[in-house]
């Protein structure tokens, strides 16, 4: 796909919507977005490689997580990621699992733009989206 996301019109927050061939890719790129509201990711290296395992009910609640564990990985250790790699999202008995593989480094005022800090994820019309060959996750974050 040549658009891993885009913005979308909303009047307070930040609206968005990852595109993918897969509900992988369109995580990974839900990820990406969100740390390009925050700074510039091109600029962000990924020094620092850490494994991320996340758990929910459905798909709603797993991007939601998906994106909230990442936001807290910002918040208390200061650190900015630029590359997702998702190993595999699987349906269990108590709903589905996110296996990944990020990449990023501390944040450094002097090497990384300052844009919008993002205070939350939201459900606030956040949709999966599954066609054929194509996921769009639409979500907000609260800024």
């Amino acid at each position: 796909m040549d658009k891993k996301f885009e913005f979308l019109e909303h009047t307070a927050d930040v609206y968005i919507a990852a595109y993918g061939g897969t509900m992988e890719e369109a995580y990974e790129n839900a990820a990406l977005a969100m740390f390009e509201v925050m700074t510039d990711t091109e600029k962000v290296a990924s020094t620092i490689e850490e494994t991320v395992e996340v758990e929910a009910e459905d798909e709603y609640a797993l991007l939601y997580s998906w994106l909230e564990a990442l936001l807290v990985k910002f918040e208390t250790q200061g650190m900015l990621y630029s590359k997702f790699k998702i190993s595999s999202i699987q349906e269990t008995a108590q709903g589905f699992k996110i296996k990944a593989i990020i990449g990023g480094e501390k944040f450094n005022p002097k090497k990384h733009a300052q844009k919008v800090a993002v205070k939350a994820v939201t459900y606030h019309r956040m949709m999966v989206i599954k066609e054929r060959g194509k996921v769009t996750l639409e979500f907000i974050l609260d800024i």
